[in-house]
């Protein structure tokens, strides 16, 4: 807790009639970065807090994905800075190495040329000249958003910095046998022409056949059945399970392979499933990552019977055939043959497919560089299971747990030429020498280094600590590492954030890369269907940005972040937001110009109107409110609690009751004035974070302070004279506001009911005797269009509220009989709608046979017209008489 903020008397600028975010956001923004806001000094004193930004590709541009979890980040970070942390939140790209390359060669292509016509050397650097003309977009969007980044700090993965990192690691890890080459079945892009990772590969479900075909002939015979008939020309085994009686007689024997001439065996292995199929299936070790287990496990030959491009290679009929034409002429002949015993078509089943080109995936078995990741992968569990690194919701827990004791040893390795080419050098002898940053590599006749690069993510798992500057013992990397929280989506659990954890212990010595992984979900359209182009329903968040402004943008993706839930928004919504912004603009510059002020002390707390003491207990209330949901990354219900305080409490009643004090003037006008210019100073504080802009141009002109992202993080305000232990609380100015909000609700909704217009002024008596509101007497009649009741007062209508009786006289403010004719109306119709629900819930035979949700919603419009019939009732007695 501490005293109430203290600022130097200024001169309030008159703020415009109107908030027009472009007029706003671009200057504000420029001017943050020119002073230096961002930047974070690894000198200072200050405790560290650093999160590094989920690095976007350098093809990339801005979408509410990134729009999403930017801010959400930089609300921790804004927030951090706010509370007197040193806080770096550390910008970077990818260099995105498949998707890079694919752009810069359709940009050849249109010239006529190949990356093969330019040579490696010369492609490279045409991606580099690409790179620095046309790449990283997304860097000024992040701008038009607000992300707070460190700037002078800006990593790329293909740095000189960070090249030296993957080189120093790579080697680290070949040394302690952690890196070995293999053949292995791979992911294989038959377009791209590369191994991709698990990550870039995409299923759906596609339409195609399943064909069974019998090899071998009458008792010898087995029936196998394949979605890929192609492969068949690279069967070497059949496999059955050991226990399976059908094939006891056949195991170890052989039979033949139709259409190719030669015989393989039949062998038993227990990756069999005799309930599946005929249960027995073939074996192609070449081309498929189970088989080729099973491959191992008997000894079998690799036959490999396609190629990079997905073409034929056994020799025959087939031979030259691309895959899928394959696929038909083989059945055909198959069928020829009489090989066939069924074919099923559609056959509806998961094919996998390129992330970037769509083009199915073909396993493959190829040499390829690994990562030997059980040691690692169990270091990375045990972190978490050991407390040193929280996942936060903790129900994700398993997710990781189920990925990280299960990995599999991780292809490194990418037939690409842009990237981190692997830094290993072969000998005209067969030598193999692994080259490190600083090591000299091997020439002469018949020296040759590996053409491959890595896998993008090798060097992204690096993000948390090379770009501090390791392998240097910077000062950067000894101020900010670990990261205090990585804030990512739930999509990339695996994939990304396993490898940061295996990595950052692996080479920092046991020390995790950060304190919390804070998961969040994925952004979907308003009827939670996921945002795609090809369904229409893709949004482009800078659109939005123009039409609304970036506050109204990072509002409405802040207030649907529940922790690991996935966020469904549409336009309304942030039209809404633009609605809060614009109210927080309108209620600002209502305060100002009636005199709201920051200056001077709070007045003491026997000086201030139980109106005063309600809105600065409830002010205490929301810091404590806010800071707790902060601590566990509930965003959506710290916006919306800022949200209702803002707008319900502040702006919709404590302003409005305070109109009444401000005209009548005097000492108690003056400290409301006070009041209210505290109160808003601290809500536009705890609003910065999630909407800077606004509340930026807002503090500044009622402060007079430098800007509010050097201000310091709201905490308990005190009142002098009061018992101030943990902040100022004030219950029983809380329930003497509530009853007042009672009484004023229930008259609102009386004059509605009874037709009358919002403007529109009527007589009355209050009654307070026996509750608090004595003092609100004007505010009420303010607030309730209330006038005296005069000469001739008869009331018309009496409503005992709260222990307070409003007394109204309506002759003359509305049309008695047509609104008596009005609701008689509504309430005829109301019965008859009852009558219907209740014959049908009344009829056994319609139960029967409807539906429960059919049943269910007449239930629905039952107890909707009871409720009508018993509102309108009261209306119509509430009439005066004819």
């Amino acid at each position: 807790m501490t005293e109430n903020t203290q600022h130097p008397k200024h001169s309030v600028p008159e703020l415009p009639t109107q908030y027009t975010p472009a007029d706003v956001e671009g200057p504000l923004y420029e001017r943050w970065v020119e002073r230096g806001y961002f930047e974070a000094d690894e000198k200072s004193e200050k405790p560290p807090y650093t999160i590094v930004i989920p690095p976007p590709n350098v093809t990339g541009s801005l979408h509410l994905g990134h729009a999403f979890e930017h801010t959400l980040i930089d609300a921790l970070t804004r927030r951090k800075r706010m509370q007197g942390y040193e806080t770096l939140w550390q910008p970077g790209m990818d260099h995105a190495g498949i998707a890079t390359q694919n752009v810069v060669e359709r940009e050849l292509a249109k010239e006529g040329v190949s990356r093969h016509d330019l040579g490696r050397e010369a492609f490279v650097e045409r991606v580099w000249q690409w790179k620095n003309e046309s790449g990283g977009q997304i860097s000024g969007q992040m701008r038009r958003l607000g992300d707070g980044v460190a700037w002078s700090r800006e990593r790329f993965t293909m740095d000189e910095g960070l090249s030296k990192a993957v080189q120093t690691i790579f080697k680290r890890l070949y040394e302690d046998e952690l890196i070995y080459r293999a053949e292995r079945i791979i992911n294989w892009c038959p377009r791209c022409l590369t191994a991709i990772s698990d990550i870039e590969v995409e299923y759906q479900d596609d339409d195609g056949e399943l064909v069974s075909i019998r090899y071998g002939e009458g008792d010898t015979s087995i029936v196998v059945a394949t979605t890929r008939a192609e492969t068949m020309l690279g069967d070497t085994a059949v496999a059955v399970h050991p226990e399976d009686e059908r094939y006891a007689h056949l195991v170890g024997t052989e039979i033949e392979l139709p259409l190719t001439g030669r015989r393989i065996p039949v062998v038993a292995d227990e990756h069999v499933d005799p309930e599946f199929g005929t249960g027995a299936v073939k074996v192609t070790p070449a081309h498929d990552p189970n088989d080729f287990e099973i491959g191992r496990r008997h000894d079998l030959a690799n036959l490999a019977v396609l190629d990079e491009r997905g073409v034929i290679t056994a020799h025959g009929p087939f031979q030259g055939l691309d895959r899928f034409e394959a696929r038909s002429a083989i059945v055909a002949a198959l069928r020829a043959e009489g090989r066939i015993v069924a074919e099923k078509r559609p056959y509806t089943h998961s094919v996998g497919h390129c992330s970037r080109c769509k083009t199915t995936i073909e396993p493959r078995l190829s040499m390829q560089w690994w990562v030997r990741v059980g040691p690692l992968a169990k270091a990375a569990g045990d972190a978490v299971r050991d407390g040193k690194v929280a996942i936060h919701p903790k129900e994700m827990e398993s997710r990781y747990f189920g990925w990280v004791d299960n990995l599999h040893d991780w292809c490194i390795s990418r037939q690409l030429w842009w990237g981190h080419r692997i830094p290993v050098w072969y000998g005209p002898n067969g030598e193999v020498v692994c080259v490190g940053p600083d090591d000299e590599a091997p020439t002469g006749e018949g020296w040759h280094q590996d053409t491959d690069v890595l896998d993008t993510w090798f060097s992204s798992g690096l993000w948390p600590f090379s770009t501090l500057g390791w392998p240097e013992q910077t000062p950067s990397v000894t101020k900010f590492y670990p990261n205090s929280v990585l804030v990512t989506g739930y999509d990339i659990l695996f994939f990304w954030v396993a490898r940061m954890m295996m990595f950052g212990l692996y080479a920092m010595d046991g020390t995790p890369p950060f304190h919390t992984i804070a998961l969040h979900g994925m952004v979907r359209d308003q009827f939670g269907k996921k945002m795609s182009k090809s369904f229409g329903n893709a949004v482009n968040p800078l659109d939005w940005m123009d039409t609304y402004g970036s506050d109204a943008v990072r509002f409405t993706l802040a207030r649907g972040a529940n922790p690991g839930v996935d966020v469904p928004i549409g336009e309304d919504w942030v039209q809404g937001s633009r609605n809060f912004a614009n109210k927080i603009w309108n209620a600002t510059r209502f305060a100002l110009m009636n005199g709201a002020t920051v200056e001077g002390e709070l007045p003491p707390a026997e000086a201030l109107s139980a109106t005063d003491r309600w809105i600065l207990s409830r002010l205490n209330a929301v810091v404590a409110e806010v800071d707790a949901y902060y601590d566990d990354y509930q965003f959506a219900k710290l916006s919306d609690a800022l949200f209702h305080f803002a707008w319900d409490e502040v702006f919709d009643w404590y302003v409005e009751l305070s109109k009444t004090t401000f005209m009548a003037g005097g000492p108690a006008a003056d400290a409301s004035r006070r009041v209210l210019g505290e109160v808003l100073d601290v809500t536009l504080r705890l609003l910065h974070p999630v909407v800077p802009f606004v509340t930026e141009s807002l503090w500044t002109a009622l402060t007079g302070g430098e800007s509010i992202v050097i201000a310091e993080w709201p905490t308990a305000v005190a009142v002098p004279g009061a018992d101030t232990a943990g902040g100022f609380r004030d219950e029983a100015a809380e329930r003497e506001i509530v009853t007042l909000q009672q009484v004023v609700t229930e008259v609102r909704r009386f004059r509605s009911d009874q037709g009358l217009q919002p403007g529109q002024k009527v007589p009355a008596r209050l009654d307070l005797t026996g509750t608090p509101l004595a003092p609100h007497e004007a505010a009420m009649r303010s607030l309730l269009r209330l006038q005296p009741a005069g000469e001739g007062f008869a009331a018309t209508a009496s409503l005992p509220i709260a222990g307070a009786t409003v007394a109204l006289d309506l002759s003359g403010a509305i049309d008695v009989e047509a609104e008596r004719k009005r609701l008689t109306k509504d309430l005829l119709a109301a019965e008859k709608e009852q009558k219907q629900a209740t014959a049908k819930l009344g009829n056994e035979a319609f139960l029967g046979k409807a539906p429960e949700p059919v049943v269910e919603k007449i239930r629905g419009r039952l107890a909707t017209a009871e409720a009508d019939i018993e509102r309108i009732t009261a209306q119509l007695a509430a009439l005066p008489s004819a």
